[in-house]
């Protein structure tokens, strides 16, 4: 018999491994590696990526959100959400919310950003850029960590 909730309990985990998998490799390698190439090359080279990351960043965040709902449901945890020692459930609902805003609204701010509009050069656009992505990344592995931590009693 397979328990459903170990099973979204796995699928909770590979989606986040994808999805801040994801954020990292563009985080600390891709966008650091563009900041030497021509504005016109990088934005190329960041819209193809962003082409290809985004999709895949998208069906991890619904299966973030499945997944987590299911087991809210399934393990009757509405009510950690009432507790302040709960505080890393709000911190991951939190990252959540904001990633999921961001995969609707960064791409056409992003797009807007490097295509000159917004009076910006695009190197000082690709800047800020790789400085809301070490945010994003660090809000991410604080509540991955704060996630298992909370899960086992750290805190």
């Amino acid at each position: 018999m397979i328990d459903w909730g170990i099973l979204a309990r796995a699928v909770h985990i590979v989606a986040v491994v994808v999805w801040v998998g994801g954020v990292s490799l563009v985080t600390t390698a891709l966008l650091p590696a563009m900041k030497g190439r021509p504005p016109q090359q990088w934005i190329h080279d960041f819209e193809k990526v962003e082409r290809r990351f985004a999709p895949q960043a998208r069906i991890a965040l619904l299966l973030v959100l499945l997944s987590g709902l299911y087991m809210l449901y399934a393990y009757n945890l509405w009510d950690r959400f009432t507790e302040a020692h709960f505080w890393w459930m709000h911190l991951m609902v939190g990252v959540w919310l904001l990633f999921a805003v961001l995969l609707v609204v960064e791409p056409l701010s992003t797009r807007h950003a490097v295509r000159g509009r917004l009076q910006a050069p695009p190197q000082a656009a690709l800047t800020r850029i790789l400085w809301m992505h070490r945010l994003l990344l660090a809000l991410s592995l604080t509540a991955i960590f704060a996630a298992v931590g909370g899960a086992h009693g750290l805190f």
